[in-house]
């Protein structure tokens, strides 16, 4: 009872941060389900939560998606989402944590002293970074962080960065959600209760979320974006 409680109250929060920053379900659900879950059932089991809050997102931001950024991100976030996926069995690498956490904290320094501003990504940079992003979500359901920060270096405005996250994240969870399905499943079904639990939640956080967004300042919005990094790289050097 008291897991549901939570679980519930950090459901809304992850979906209003995931409408502001285009990520942050994964990040904030997966470590509280671990502690009751399992690392390997946590991951699949914030998977749906994590589809729905998505979908919900980009319905909501759909007119705002930056088509080029799209498919550039897109077919090799999908690819490496899958890949990751079928890696998820075997996914405990200390040492890749640590890589992706040193890449957060730099962007987000980067962003904050305003190095970002003179980096752009070109195409090839692009699809590698998508690729990564995906593999890094299917293996242990973290591929936000490291897709807004790749995001963090072209020039497109909150809703644009935020709807196409969103529509790239769409691709990854419909690569990876049926391996987790499959290799999952009976998991899964022993805990729907909390699954529905963190859906509503997830739901009614993304749905508020996104009217914030509105009345937050590009400026003020790229500096939350780099603060979230930052604490999601400390979260990962020193977890894991």
């Amino acid at each position: 009872m008291v897991f549901a409680f939570f679980v519930a109250i950090a459901s809304v929060l992850a979906g209003g941060i995931a409408s502001v920053a285009g990520f942050g379900i994964g990040s904030v659900l997966t470590p509280l389900f671990s502690t009751q879950l399992g690392a390997k059932v946590a991951v699949a089991a914030v998977s749906i939560p994590h589809v729905i809050g998505t979908a919900v997102r980009f319905w909501l931001l759909r007119g705002h998606v930056d088509r080029r950024i799209f498919i550039w991100f897109g077919i090799t976030s999908a690819v490496g989402g899958l890949i990751g996926a079928l890696l998820h069995a075997y996914a405990s690498s200390r040492t890749l944590a640590v890589v992706f956490g040193c890449l957060l904290l730099f962007v987000g320094f980067s962003e904050l002293t305003g190095f970002v501003n003179r980096v752009r990504l070109g195409r090839t940079s692009a699809w590698v970074a998508g690729g990564l992003s995906g593999m890094f979500g299917g293996m242990v359901g973290n591929q936000g962080g490291i897709r807004s920060a790749a995001l963090l270096a072209f020039d497109t405005e909150k809703e644009a960065f935020v709807a196409t996250a969103t529509a790239v994240g769409l691709l990854v969870d419909a690569a990876r959600m049926p391996v987790y399905v499959f290799t999952e499943g009976r998991s899964l079904a022993l805990h729907w209760s909390v699954i529905a639990i963190s859906i509503a939640g997830v739901v009614i956080g993304t749905v508020a979320g996104a009217h914030f967004l509105r009345r937050v300042p590009d400026r003020a919005f790229r500096t939350v974006v780099a603060f979230l990094l930052l604490g999601l790289g400390t979260w990962m050097l020193v977890h894991g």
